[in-house]
C-alpha cells in the first residue's frame, strides 16, 4: 500500500514537470509581436519621440519579458533623460537574461559612473575584460568613462567652498 502511494506521487510529479517543460519556449525564440514592438520603439527613438519609444518598448516587454534588446533600448532612453539609476535597473534586467552581454555591462558601467559608483563600474570593466579576453571596444569605452569620472552637477558648481569655523 505504501509503495503504491509513493509511486503515484512520483508519477504525478514527473507528469507535472514534463508538462510545464513542454509549454516553455527556448530563450532564443522571442515572441514575434514583441520583436515588432521593439522595432517600433527603435523607430520612435530614432525620430526623437522618447515617450512613444518607451511606450512601445514597455509593451514589447509585456508581450515577452525575455526581450533583452527592449531592456537595452529602455536603458538608453533612461540615460538620455538623465536617469542613470533607472538605466542601471534596466541594464540589470538585461544582464539577468544574459550575464555576459558586453553592451549591457558597458552601458551599466557608464550609468554607474554617472551615479558616482566608480568601484562598481570597475567591476563591470573586469567582467568585460574577462568575457572578451583582454581589451575590446566595450572595455576601452568603459575605461575612458571611468577615467573621466562622474559628471559635475550644477549644485556642485554653484556651491562655494565654506570655510570651517575656527574653534576658540
Amino acid at each position: 500500500m505504501r509503495i503504491t502511494a509513493i509511486s503515484a506521487a512520483a508519477a504525478l510529479m514527473v507528469l507535472s514537470v514534463s508538462t510545464s517543460l513542454m509549454a516553455q519556449r527556448p530563450d532564443d525564440q522571442i515572441e514575434p509581436r514583441s520583436l515588432a514592438l521593439l522595432q517600433e520603439g527603435r523607430t520612435a527613438k530614432a525620430a526623437g519621440n522618447l515617450d512613444g519609444a518607451q511606450d512601445a518598448l514597455e509593451s514589447a516587454l509585456a508581450v515577452d519579458p525575455r526581450n533583452r534588446e527592449a531592456f537595452l533600448v529602455l536603458a538608453d532612453i533612461a540615460r538620455a533623460r538623465g536617469l542613470p539609476g533607472k538605466a542601471i535597473r534596466f541594464y540589470s534586467e538585461a544582464l539577468a537574461l544574459e550575464p555576459n552581454d558586453l553592451s549591457a555591462l558597458r552601458g551599466q558601467g557608464e550609468a554607474l559612473v554617472a551615479k558616482g559608483a566608480t568601484v562598481k563600474a570597475k567591476e563591470n570593466l573586469a567582467k568585460i575584460k574577462a568575457a572578451c579576453g583582454g581589451e575590446c571596444n566595450d572595455a576601452t569605452v568603459l575605461a575612458a568613462s571611468i577615467a573621466k569620472g562622474p559628471p559635475v552637477t550644477a549644485t556642485a558648481q554653484a556651491e562655494p567652498a565654506r570655510p570651517t569655523p575656527a574653534k576658540p
